[in-house]
């Protein structure tokens, strides 16, 4: 489960994951506490479903507390603002020009940070990987699928 690597990711999603991980420790870990004790008072356990359903979602819970502490010990945050540069990296909002002259702006972000509807590709997705967008400086490149080509017009750190 747990690797050495290191997890780039921006401050906001390095406070995000904080802010996820202390909810699950004070709100539903305790939530869930509360439905087991409740359960165990109807009595016989083996056939009852919400004493199995509330120790399921235990487990889920104890998991996810151990996955977010684990990449919070492993995250390197990185300050865009402190970047420069025209090439593509981690952090860098990069403006895309399709052959129908169509402007796209996407940042690259941490895996865990992505939201292609905000505009925010992972340096893992297709288009966000070294040997597509990242990587390259200004000029122009084929979409993942290579039925796209599109131009990358600008490279901004902000």
């Amino acid at each position: 489960m747990a690797s050495a690597e290191k997890l780039p990711m921006l401050m906001s999603g390095f406070e995000t994951l904080q802010s996820d991980l202390h909810r699950l420790k004070t709100v539903d870990r305790p939530g869930v506490v509360e439905a087991i004790e409740e359960a165990r008072a109807h009595g016989d356990l083996s056939e009852n479903a919400e004493y199995h359903a509330a120790k399921e979602r235990q487990g889920q819970i104890e998991a996810m507390i151990a996955e977010f502490e684990d990449r919070l010990s492993r995250a390197q945050v990185i300050d865009p603002t402190r970047l420069s540069g025209s090439k593509v990296v981690f952090g860098g909002t990069v403006s895309l020009i399709d052959e129908d002259d169509k402007t796209v702006v996407y940042q690259i972000v941490g895996q865990y940070e992505a939201d292609a509807k905000s505009g925010r590709i992972s340096y893992t997705s297709p288009l966000g990987r070294p040997d597509r967008a990242a990587g390259r400086r200004r000029g122009g490149g084929h979409d993942p699928s290579g039925e796209k080509y599109y131009e990358i017009a600008k490279v901004e750190f902000k």
